[in-house]
């Protein structure tokens, strides 16, 4: 067993592949045979595969590369890479290598100094358009609130942990989850790292604003209790409400203030607690729809094949 593996997810990463293996090559330079690089590719529909395929089996590293059959998702990509690594410790990094490379080797310091048990990049800035940082700023901000007040303001993009955190993460099997969360929520003793984020130079991420919204969503139905305890409160808010409105109306019909029923009134009434109605129905079909999924007992994904090259 090697003391430290790399796990690194492939999608839409081909002009990314040169410069990829520029860092692949520092890290052999440093550990030499003491760390393997596990590269999953997440159904990338352009080149990635095979230029990393082509780059690797002449380099000497001790690698394996694992295809997935269709694109399931990063973080999908990063626990299938978890799941090949076979380092005492183990991190993850994203290809675009926007996050410095040099935190890895922090990482792995802190490690093999028992400082920790998992290691967290805590991003203090970023090399991006205004319009980029403040949509991230909002959405980390509100994540923080609804789902995980402990994350870091920025998020994680990158982080390594020892073979007894790995374990822990790799128990639990749980589709349309967080792995991000689940770090967290096992617990065990933390160090965060702070950095600056780089510019990408090549292409455009892949974590649009639907990808953003629907990790917002797996996270806050898998860790939080929030829409329900929401739901509740407003649910009995607007008890006391109707109550209220009731008493008033009654009172108001025998003073005689009031002629004939009143129209407006009822539509809005019935149009308020009609959507109050489908809003509750919609949260509790989420939840429910996410616990009918993880009885389902599917593969969390398909791999296809996996290469895998060594420098012995």
């Amino acid at each position: 067993m090697t003391t430290r593996s790399i796990v690194f997810p492939i999608y839409r990463n081909q002009a990314n592949v040169p410069s990829l293996m520029q860092a692949v090559a520092n890290f052999h330079a440093r550990y030499g045979g003491d760390i393997e690089f596990v590269f999953v590719i997440d159904g990338s529909p352009d080149e990635s595969g095979p230029l990393l395929l082509n780059a690797l089996k002449t380099s000497g590293f001790d690698y394996k590369i694992i295809f997935h059959s269709r694109n399931f998702g990063s973080f999908t990509a990063i626990r299938t890479g978890l799941e090949h690594a076979s380092g005492d410790h183990v991190a993850a990094m994203a290809a675009d290598l926007q996050e410095p490379p040099e935190l890895i080797v922090e990482f792995f310091s802190i490690l093999d100094k028992d400082g920790a048990d998992v290691v967290f990049g805590r991003r203090t800035g970023r090399n991006d358009p205004p319009i980029t940082r403040f949509l991230s700023k909002a959405f980390w901000a509100a994540y923080r609130r609804l789902v995980l007040p402990s994350m870091p303001s920025g998020g994680v993009d990158i982080f390594a942990c020892n073979r007894q955190v790995l374990e822990a993460i790799l128990s639990i099997e749980e589709p349309n989850s967080s792995l991000v969360v689940q770090l967290f929520w096992v617990g065990f003793r933390r160090e965060f790292v702070p950095y600056r984020r780089r510019e990408r130079e090549h292409g455009t991420s892949a974590w649009s604003m639907a990808r953003r919204f629907r990790y917002m969503m797996d996270s806050i139905f898998s860790f939080s209790d929030f829409p329900i305890i929401l739901t509740l409160w407003v649910g009995f808010a607007g008890c006391l409400l109707s109550l209220m409105f009731a008493a008033v109306t009654v009172a108001a019909r025998l003073l005689g203030n009031i002629d004939a029923a009143g129209y407006t009134t009822l539509v809005l009434l019935i149009v308020g607690f009609g959507s109050a109605s489908l809003m509750v129905q919609g949260i509790l079909g989420c939840y429910l729809w996410r616990a009918v999924e993880n009885t389902k007992s599917r593969p969390l994904r398909v791999i296809s094949r996996v290469v895998e090259g060594t420098s012995k």
